[in-house]
């Protein structure tokens, strides 16, 4: 029976276990340039002993920019600060992907440094609000990217992926879950396109496909992931034929030699796609599982019954650096503070104790 504690290989690189760290936004880029400060640096460190680390979403772009104070990965300087995230993670025995997050239409204008407007695949405002810096501001309409722009677009990811290989990172994940831009494109309620980038199944997969074989091809498969989050309706996104996207979507990546394929359900209905993909998925699936409360020991089964390969723990991650241990033991676990998940100064992480220690 394969367990979550024993080494796994991933695409030819030894993890430590099969317990994963989910990327989660933190908006302390508080660097020059939006880059990460010291406090990232032992934020990552200490959670090292996860068999693998994905970091919060990184723009790979300046209009990639969805929140106040979130990273990115597009100029000199922030490959530099984000090498010291991951020679600090090597050192102490981890792995680490960076997430490469364009946010798409969830964004606003006072973000930027122009007041450029955010862009997306039509011109289909998200339903809501967006904190901004300067308080809580109704989303605007995005710009609806022209065809002949898109493969600029696509540039921007592989130019990103580079710089992350070149800052130290063992791989990239392409976030295309929870509403932003390569799920904009996905989701038939915010792609409203008559062009070949949208109306179909077919389709609406081609940015997807494209923007992950276009980085797999720069930086290689086996340092290429992507996530994503059939029938989430976060951001305002409605997937009626999610049954249909997803399967499609799988076909044409499976060939692509991915390090992984990771799956988010954030509902209970995702189940049915999540074991769709692993039916017909062959390589290794990542899942961060829909649960009745904090995701703990409690969803390890699902490696042990070979739905999942890795598991992904999110906010139980960030009040538990010590995590993989605390899962083998069954607990205890500390309570996650939400007050400290974004932003507030510039500590960029909290001692929680250790389980030694609890």
């Amino acid at each position: 029976m394969t367990t979550p504690f024993a080494p796994v290989a991933l695409r030819g690189r030894q993890l430590a276990n099969r317990i994963a760290m989910a990327p989660m936004t933190r908006s302390r880029a508080f660097g020059p340039g939006l880059s990460p400060t010291e406090s990232t640096v032992e934020y990552y460190a200490q959670r090292a002993g996860a068999g693998l680390i994905v970091t919060e979403g990184i723009q790979p772009s300046v209009t990639g920019q969805g929140y106040p104070d979130t990273p990115g990965l597009h100029s000199d300087e922030q490959v530099a600060a984000w090498r010291a995230v991951t020679d600090a993670v090597h050192a102490r025995g981890g792995t680490i992907f960076a997430q490469l997050m364009h946010s798409g239409r969830i964004g606003h204008p006072v973000i930027f440094p122009d007041g450029r407007s955010s862009v997306a695949p039509s011109a289909v405002a998200p339903a809501g609000q967006l904190y901004t810096g300067k308080g809580m501001l109704d989303f605007v309409e995005p710009r609806a990217l022209p065809a002949e722009e898109i493969p600029a677009v696509i540039g921007e990811f592989v130019h990103s992926a580079r710089n992350a290989v070149a800052a130290g990172f063992d791989g990239v994940e392409l976030h295309g879950a929870n509403g932003y831009l390569i799920q904009q494109f996905l989701a038939s309620n915010t792609n409203l396109r008559t062009d070949e980038w949208g109306g179909s199944v077919e389709n609406r997969i081609r940015f997807a496909v494209e923007v992950t074989r276009a980085v797999a091809e720069a930086v290689g498969g086996e340092r290429t992931a992507i996530r994503l989050s059939p029938t989430n309706a976060y951001n305002d996104i409605a997937e009626t034929d999610a049954h249909e996207v997803y399967p499609a979507l799988v076909r044409e990546l499976e060939p692509l030699g991915l390090a992984y394929l990771h799956i988010t359900e954030t509902n209970e209905g995702a189940r049915e796609v999540t074991l769709a993909v692993r039916e017909q998925y062959r390589g290794t699936l990542v899942l961060n599982p829909a649960t009745e409360g904090p995701t703990d020991h409690r969803a390890l089964p699902l490696i042990e019954d070979g739905i999942a390969d890795i598991l992904a723990f999110g906010a139980l991650f960030l009040a538990n650096p010590d995590l993989p241990e605390r899962l083998r033991t069954a607990g205890p676990y500390n309570a996650p503070d939400p007050a400290s998940f974004f932003g507030g100064g510039d500590q960029g992480y909290i001692d929680y104790p250790a389980l030694s220690r609890v």
